[in-house]
């Protein structure tokens, strides 16, 4: 019997599917990978993103589908009515199904259940793919989608892919695969990653010492848990491209030191936070974007840093004035130890792989209640000195 990532990949086949795009999901990495394979395929930085680029795919005449997780549903609903439905485009939306079935992450639990509804609210038809035996409906839906120019979600169980035994390429493997930048390569060889996420936020730790500190979610967040917890930490684990967003937001409304370890993936998916960042330039904001080409959290997938964007650029380019390159202890040491006053932006290379560490045991809601404590104390000790000198 074949692996059921090839047994779906053989129905879109059958009905002609020739255009393909997705972000990542751990659940289905390694249908994600072949279907990268076998289909012209793009990845993408945001879910929004996928769908105009599929409406354009389908005005050309292609039959696109796209694959994303139950999250990315609630970036699409938007674009998906008001291009795709309203303009009676086709788009199969094949959504990894998280928050019902032996979800582990509990912030993906809300949309998960939720999702249901949203789909129904908006219109959009759906069906739920529970096992192997449900595939026979996606073969059944398709034709519609591509023959009528419908929307048609399937909402696929992780129990799907749990017998499967399918695996995944190696990520140097992948990785060799993309498309690369020559200008790009020689600043990373010039800056060549020497340590991963883990090893750099062992060598950071002291600097990040009660400073307020927003992570990045996934392996980053369980990793910064276990190197060096503090109550001045917020953990994500949910919402992914909003790590930035939230550090600006604190930044702007306390006089406390910030600092912001964001990602590739996460930065690539929400990049114009940075031009707002660059507007209001927070005197006291660091963003410690943590560079290691991949989607660490959910499989090693590559991201477009490997090939084609320089980060420190992109900072550049939205207006950052300050911005570093770092890879070495010493570049990284250097980097974080002489704060000044500034808007700052550290683009920190780093090589792909995570550190087999425990989840996070702190409860998300005390993990607020600890920073928002944290936050009104400082707050209140600034106010005290203020009294004091006059």
């Amino acid at each position: 019997m074949q692996y059921p990532e090839k047994e779906l990949i053989t129905i879109l086949k059958k009905n002609r599917v020739d255009f393909t795009s997705s972000l990542p999901c751990e659940k289905v990495k390694i249908l994600l990978e072949m279907i990268g394979g076998v289909f012209f395929h793009v990845p993408l930085t945001r879910e929004e993103e996928g769908v105009g680029i599929c409406a354009g795919a389908a005005l050309s005449g292609k039959k696109p589908a796209m694959l994303v997780q139950s999250s990315g549903i609630g970036n699409m609903i938007n674009a998906l009515l008001s291009l795709t439905g309203f303009y009676e485009l086709p788009l199969a939306v094949f959504v990894s199904r998280r928050g019902v079935y032996k979800e582990q992450i509990k912030a993906q639990i809300p949309m998960g259940k939720k999702l249901h509804g949203i789909l129904k609210g908006a219109g959009i038809p759906y069906s739920i793919i529970s096992t192997r035996d449900n595939f026979k409906v996606i073969g059944k839906k398709l034709a519609d989608v591509y023959k009528k120019n419908k929307i048609h979600a399937f909402l696929l169980s992780p129990a799907i892919w749990e017998v499967s035994g399918a695996r995944a390429q190696s990520t140097e493997l992948r990785t060799q695969k993309n498309k690369t930048n020559p200008e790009l390569e020689g600043i990373h060889q010039t800056y060549s990653p020497k340590f991963t996420r883990f090893e750099i936020l062992n060598i950071i730790a002291p600097y990040l010492d009660k400073k307020i500190v927003v992570c990045n979610l996934g392996f980053p967040a369980k990793e910064l848990f276990h190197i060096k917890h503090q109550p001045s930490n917020f953990y994500m684990l949910g919402s992914m491209g909003m790590a930035t967003p939230i550090g600006l937001g604190i930044s702007l409304t306390t006089d406390k030191e910030v600092i912001v370890i964001d990602g590739d993936g996460s930065l690539l998916m929400n990049p114009g936070s940075l031009a707002t960042v660059a507007y209001f330039a927070p005197q006291d904001l660091t963003i410690l974007a943590i560079d290691n080409g991949t989607y660490g959290s959910t499989g090693d997938q590559p991201t477009l840093t490997g090939s084609c964007v320089d980060l420190e650029v992109v900072a550049k380019g939205f207006g950052i004035k300050n911005t570093f390159k770092a890879a070495t202890e010493k570049q990284l040491v250097d980097v974080m130890k002489n704060k000044g006053k500034g808007l700052r932006f550290v683009h920190a290379l780093a090589i792909p792989g995570n550190r087999d560490v425990p989840n996070i045991t702190l409860h998300h809601l005390e993990n607020k209640k600890q920073v928002q404590e944290f936050i009104k104390n400082k707050h209140k000790r600034s106010r005290q000195r203020v009294i004091a000198r006059s």
